[in-house]
Parts: C-alpha cells; sequence; structure tokens
C-alpha cells in the first residue's frame, strides 16, 4: 500500500472530521451493536464477534481523521479472523461487518493495484462465507445467499461509497492547495509588483541623476549658474524620489501620465534630444498610470541603452507608442522592466511591444479596445 498525503490545513481536516463523525459514525456504531445482537447467541459469541465490529469502528474513526494507515493492518487482522469465526464457530452472518468496512477502507486508500486488492477482499468474503456449507448443508441455497451473495454484495457497494468518500477528501485536499499556493502567488506577484516599481523610482532617477551630475560637472567652471541651477534640480529631484518611495512602501503612489510625458520631454531636451509629441486622442484615466510606467521604464532605456537624437511619441486611444533612433547593433538589448510591464499590461486587457526596426525601436502599449472614445486631437513638438 502507498500513501499520497495531500496537505490540508488543520481547521478544513477538522470540520470534515466532525461532519463525518455526527452524520457516519453514530449508524455504523448502531448497525454494529444490531449485528452483535442479532447474531450473538451466548456469551462467548459476543467476545467473538466484538472485535470485529470493533475494528471496523476504529477504522472509519482513524480514516476520518486521515490517520488510518498506522492502524489498518491491526484491524484488517482481528477482522479478516473474526469472519472465519462467525461462519464456522458462531453460525453469524454478520460476521463479515468489520472486514467489510476495514476492507473497503483499505481499498480506498491504495493507489496501485486497487483492481486486484478489490479481487483479493471480495474473493476472501465469498470463499470464507462458502465454508459455511462445511457444516451445515441443510439449506444450501439459504446458506449461500446469507453467507456469500449478501456480505460480498454489501462489501462491493460499501467499497464503493468508501472509494467515494475518499475522492471527497481528495478534492478537498486539492483545493486548499489551490488555495495555498494561490495565496503564494498572489504574494509573489505582489512582490515583483513592488520590485517593478521600486526599480522605476530609483533606477529612472539614479539614471537622471547621473546625466545631470555630467551636465553640472561639465559647466562648474565655465557656467557656475546654470552648474547651481541642475544641482538645485538634482536636490528637487532626490527629494521626490524619496517621497515617491514612501509613498510606494504605504501603497499611495499613483503615477499620471501628463506629469510623466512633460517629465520625458524635460530629461530628453536636457540630454540633447528632439522631442515630437502627437496627441491623437486623450487617453482613458484609468489607464494612465499603466502607461505612465510604460513611458518612465522606456524613458529610463533610451537614455540608458540608446545614442538617440529623436525621438516621437504618440498618444492614440488606444495605447501609447515611442519611437527613438540611435539603436546600435542588429539585436534589441534585453530590457527587463519592460518584460515585467509585459505581463502587467496582458493582466489589464492589453499588450506592450518592444521592438527594433533598422535604425529605430519602438515600444508600443496598447488595448485590444480604444480606452476612451473622446477624441483631443493636436499636435506638440520640440
Amino acid at each position: 500500500m502507498t500513501a499520497r498525503p495531500l496537505r490540508m490545513t488543520q481547521a478544513t481536516q477538522g470540520q470534515l472530521r466532525r461532519l463525518n463523525l455526527m452524520t457516519s459514525l453514530p449508524p455504523i456504531v448502531i448497525a454494529a451493536a444490531l449485528l452483535v445482537y442479532v447474531d450473538a447467541h451466548t456469551w462467548w459469541h459476543v467476545l467473538v464477534l466484538v472485535p470485529g465490529v470493533g475494528a471496523a469502528v476504529v477504522a472509519f474513526e482513524r480514516w476520518t481523521a486521515g490517520d488510518l494507515d498506522r492502524f489498518l493492518l491491526p484491524c484488517l487482522i482481528v477482522a479478516g479472523a473474526v469472519w472465519p469465526l462467525g461462519v464456522l464457530l458462531t453460525a453469524s452472518p454478520n460476521a463479515y461487518w468489520g472486514i467489510c468496512v476495514v476492507g473497503s477502507s483499505a481499498l480506498a486508500r491504495l493507489r496501485r493495484h486497487r483492481s486486484l486488492a478489490a479481487a483479493g477482499l471480495f474473493s476472501y468474503i465469498a470463499v470464507v462465507g462458502a465454508t459455511r456449507l462445511l457444516v451445515d448443508r441443510a439449506d444450501v441455497r439459504a446458506t449461500l445467499i446469507d453467507y456469500l451473495l449478501t456480505p460480498t454484495g454489501i462489501t462491493v457497494v460499501v467499497s464503493v461509497l468508501t472509494f467515494a468518500g475518499e475522492r471527497f477528501y481528495d478534492i478537498i485536499r486539492e483545493l486548499e492547495q489551490f488555495r495555498e499556493r494561490e495565496s503564494e502567488l498572489a504574494v509573489i506577484r505582489e512582490r515583483v509588483r513592488f520590485a517593478s516599481d521600486l526599480h522605476d523610482i530609483q533606477g529612472h532617477t539614479l539614471h537622471v541623476v547621473k546625466l545631470k551630475a555630467a551636465l553640472a560637472r561639465r559647466l562648474v567652471h565655465t557656467d557656475a549658474a546654470r552648474a547651481d541651477e541642475e544641482l538645485r534640480e538634482i536636490h528637487t529631484l532626490v527629494g521626490d524620489t524619496i517621497t515617491q518611495t514612501k509613498e510606494l512602501a504605504y501603497a499611495q503612489r499613483r503615477l499620471n501620465l501628463s506629469a510623466e510625458l512633460e517629465n520625458a520631454k524635460n530629461l530628453f531636451e536636457a540630454a540633447g534630444i528632439r522631442v515630437r509629441v502627437t496627441r491623437e486622442a486623450e487617453v482613458d484615466p484609468r489607464a494612465s498610470e499603466l502607461l505612465g510606467q510604460v513611458l518612465r521604464e522606456t524613458t529610463t532605456n533610451i537614455l540608458r541603452h540608446a545614442q538617440a537624437t529623436q525621438v516621437r511619441i504618440t498618444l492614440a486611444e488606444s495605447g501609447i507608442s515611442i519611437v527613438n533612433d540611435g539603436v546600435s547593433g542588429d539585436e534589441a538589448p534585453e530590457l527587463r522592466g519592460l518584460s515585467a510591464l509585459r505581463q502587467r499590461m496582458s493582466d489589464g486587457g492589453g499588450s506592450l511591444t518592444a521592438e527594433q526596426r533598422g535604425g529605430e525601436f519602438l515600444t508600443a502599449a496598447t488595448f485590444a479596445r480604444p480606452v476612451t472614445t473622446v477624441p483631443q486631437p493636436g499636435e506638440e513638438s520640440r
């Protein structure tokens, strides 16, 4: 016999155990008592029959607790011994009850060779029952019905019902596992989201600070006023980043697409990159934060990985696209930040495309359906 334990929370297992004990155990105990009362004609008959029904009750109680494996073999031995004693010594046609309950519980626990074990159990009950003919041939037909057909048939029915009950337990266990895995995945997704947002904030800011610090370093001896202005902007930027990090930690951070668009334009211009912004329509405010993240990540990637001289940003009712030149090499660089955003876009019903076309690189975040039907056309260039 092999066991395939599936985890189940203690609360759920306790509830199922109480349910089974309240609904199924009382009928089993009552049936066991009635069988002993009907079949026991003397005191020593009781001594023979009680261990069998006791094994059945113990096996069922341990089955509901999920701890049958430790008690299964002793219960099988006791119940299996009571059946031939009841057939040959006490003339008890109901002495099969113990092996019926314990054996069907054992079959339900099996994961391999179940058919072979079932054939062995049913054959044992039938063969032992047929041995009644060795001591009583007065009415062969009645003997076969009472000791062979009825015990074997009831054991088959009980085995099927017990197997169904075990499968019900397995389904509950699997549902519990599924719920636990969903909880773990939710935590992982939240950690990935937090890491991605932190990367958006810290990575973007650090690259901008690096750019402005290099510019201030070049200007410190030629244009002190401009260098001082750049340093003040660095100070302000770092302060804003600290605030955004706190908002992220307390789940208060929200990106605004318009603010990110203005920020991107200012950064590109500071790096000497021409920017062209085309507004074909206004984006639905519900998509503003996600598209703002795409624009921020793309801006950082352009400053890091490209030698761009111009950038074209297009806002449409279906999303946003950013095209930049200055791409070197035949293969696009690995952009991990965009990979995380691609999953977010997919979860939100959209798609994110990042591909190289000749000397240009396209980043486009689009939705399957237009997110707004209120166009505000216009174009702004710098």
